[in-house]
């Protein structure tokens, strides 16, 4: 048994730390979109593989029997191109996938879409939105400069940012409810603004508009094909158990 592991969340980290601790052989993929990533406890590459194609040579070369998607529920691409070719390969693929949020009665939020719409649901006057949907996106907003936009980023923005009025803050997840709030009051947020990532690590901000009573944005999570979805890196771990040739 030979595993992929297509990473980048606290998922991924906490699943290569299970299948290090088992002693199954494994490598751990990231996309290679911050400078300094988090070090795991398995071999690990850097950057794309080149699209289904690239995919392809790179799990028959590296001999890869099980490739666990364990990328960000945005990372839609990358969820389709392993599906494509483990479908083309006949491997055994598992997607690890932190539930999405859901609203409690006490929250304001309304959901999008995806996260091209999110920039049409701001309002007309001008607001001071936390928009922490990383840096890939930033550039959507420019369409909708009249705001005051907070942005927390792990690595320092390269070139200038494409919206005006911004203030970058820098940090590295997870964060907790008192943190988020102090930031949000520190700064006169009126609105939040993200993905529906899931998962625990990234909804402080969440429970920090509920107790500021501010409104939330939230994208919905691209449509990517079916699979095997497994919630817990426990429950892929035995899938992998289980899905095994004896004696392996």
């Amino acid at each position: 048994m030979r595993i992929l592991l297509l990473g980048g969340t606290t998922e991924a980290s906490q699943m290569a730390g299970l299948l290090a601790d088992a002693g199954i052989d494994a490598a751990f993929s990231y996309a290679g979109r911050t400078r300094a990533p988090v070090s795991q406890p398995l071999p690990t590459r850097v950057g794309g593989f080149g699209g289904v194609e690239g995919l392809l040579r790179y799990l028959e070369g590296a001999a890869i029997t099980h490739v666990i998607d364990a990328t960000h529920p945005f990372a839609a691409g990358m969820t389709r191109n392993a599906h494509d070719a483990c479908t083309q390969l006949g491997l055994p693929l598992a997607r690890l996938e932190r539930p999405a949020w859901h609203p409690g009665p006490e929250d304001d939020w309304t959901f999008v879409p995806g996260v091209e719409d999110l920039p049409a649901a701001l309002p007309e006057r001008p607001a001071r939105v936390f928009l922490a949907i990383g840096k890939q996106h930033i550039g959507l907003f420019s369409t909708a400069a009249r705001h005051h936009y907070l942005l927390r980023l792990v690595d320092p923005p390269e070139g200038a940012l494409p919206l005006p009025d911004t203030t970058v803050v820098l940090a590295r997840g997870p964060f907790d409810v008192a943190g988020d709030r102090a930031l949000m009051e520190a700064h006169g947020i009126t609105h939040v603004v993200a993905k529906n990532a899931g998962g625990s690590g990234a909804r402080a901000k969440l429970d920090a508009a509920r107790a500021l009573r501010l409104p939330v944005i939230l994208a919905q999570r691209p449509e990517v094909p079916g699979g095997h979805v497994l919630a817990q890196p426990e429950a892929v771990l035995s899938w992998l158990r289980h899905s095994a040739p004896r004696g392996v």
